[in-house]
């Protein structure tokens, strides 16, 4: 594994040790960001279930501004810190150990907004689905914002999601990435 492009390009990354996590393939991690840049200019992204850390870290290179990993594996978070430290700017992500959901509660409570979120649960589709209403319901999204979904290719996930319109789903392999955008109310 490794950073694709941008500042931290070609960097190697570590994976997490045991088989709890599942990295996201270098190939459908440049894939991924093809899709939506591939390079940005500012912004805060949003990895709800971290693992290796290796999309935030991905996307903060590319331009983001500043990244959030949420992981509760005590394993994943170690291995995150050990690949934050790669880009010599650890000021620039935010590291949370804990439950997803518990996690985005204090996000709210802080009145956090992101302008991408990566969701890669190691659950199905109604756990995805729980977790997009959940970053609504919130208020956790900047207008205009895209959630990634990234799942196997036995879990189908609706075009339409309330509150969410799917922009773009490309199938690689046994993995499948749909991306919504938020559909703000009109006042």
């Amino acid at each position: 594994m490794r950073v694709i492009s941008g500042k931290y390009g070609k960097r190697s990354l570590k994976a997490v040790p045991g088989r709890l996590t599942r990295p996201t393939t270098d190939k459908v991690k440049e894939s991924l960001f093809n899709m939506i840049g591939p390079y940005f200019n500012g912004g805060v992204f949003l990895d709800l279930f971290a693992g290796s850390g290796g999309v935030a870290i991905e996307a903060v290179s590319r331009g983001f501004e500043r990244a959030v990993l949420i992981d509760k594996q005590f394993a994943a978070i170690k291995t995150i810190r050990e690949n934050i430290a790669m880009t010599k700017e650890p000021e620039r992500f935010d590291v949370m150990k804990m439950n997803a959901n518990v996690a985005l509660e204090q996000l709210a409570s802080q009145h956090q907004k992101f302008n991408m979120v990566f969701l890669d649960p190691p659950y199905k589709a109604a756990q995805m689905v729980m977790d997009l209403a959940t970053l609504k319901r919130l208020n956790l999204l900047a207008p205009d914002s895209m959630v990634i979904c990234e799942t196997d290719n036995h879990t189908e996930l609706d075009d339409h999601v309330d509150g969410y319109r799917l922009i773009r789903q490309k199938k690689y392999g046994l993995t499948v990435i749909s991306i919504y955008q938020i559909i703000l109310e009109e006042s």
